[in-house]
Order: C-alpha cells, then sequence, then structure tokens
C-alpha cells in the first residue's frame, strides 16, 4: 500500500506559478512511477505528467509542454509539479498517483493504483 497526500493548491492569478506537492508513505517510493492528473467539473480525469521511478524520464500532455515541470525527490518521498503561465484552463482538482513501473509514462488512470485525495487549484482571469 502506498499513501498519498497532495498540497499546494490555491487561487492564483493567470500568468502565476504554483508548486504542488505529493508526499508519500507506505511501500518504497523508488518502486513506483508517479503521474499527475486533474479533474475539471463535468470533465473527466484527465492525464497532466508522470514521471520514472528514477526521475530520468519524464512525461507531458501537450497542453501543459513548455508550462509545467515534474521532478521528485526519492530520499524525501516526494513528487513535485511546478506549474507556470498558469491558464484559467488550468483550474481543476490535480491528483497525484502511484504506478508499477511496468507503466512508467502512462496516460491512463486506470494504470495507476494509488491515488490521493487531490488538490484544488483555481486560476482567475
Amino acid at each position: 500500500q502506498v499513501q498519498l497526500v497532495e498540497s499546494g493548491g490555491k487561487l492564483v492569478q493567470a500568468g502565476g506559478s504554483l508548486r504542488l506537492s505529493c508526499a508519500a508513505s507506505g511501500r518504497t517510493f523508488t518502486s513506483y512511477a508517479m503521474g499527475w492528473f486533474r479533474q475539471a467539473p463535468g470533465k473527466e480525469r484527465e492525464f497532466v505528467s508522470a514521471i520514472s521511478w528514477s526521475g530520468g524520464s519524464t512525461y507531458y500532455s501537450d497542453s501543459v509542454k513548455g508550462r509545467f515541470t515534474i521532478s521528485r525527490d526519492n530520499a524525501q518521498n516526494t513528487v513535485y509539479l511546478q506549474m507556470n503561465s498558469l491558464k484559467p484552463e488550468d483550474t481543476a482538482v490535480y491528483y497525484c498517483a502511484a504506478a508499477s513501473t511496468y507503466y512508467s509514462g502512462s496516460y491512463s488512470p486506470r494504470h495507476y493504483d494509488y491515488w490521493g485525495q487531490g488538490t484544488q487549484v483555481t486560476v482567475s482571469s
């Protein structure tokens, strides 16, 4: 079992920046690839970014590429999502998730076994 707790979501103006954190506990953090997803009201959960167990490979959706950066600190059992140049369409609940390394970089939520409770990001125009 892995427990995931996100933090860092808040209200921010368009063009601003936020850094989300996801702290993991339980099984060995390096056993998992990690991902960030988001879900806006009335929409399906969508892939945002993912990172391999070592941090050596990263993946981004087209909508955030060049603006968001995913990273992880395996010594701190934490994965981060640095979000720059935020837009109103980035408004959503952001979730971190853990997947078997077999599914490293997967865009599909069904490949992720563990999920956090989510943190709200609201970008005002």
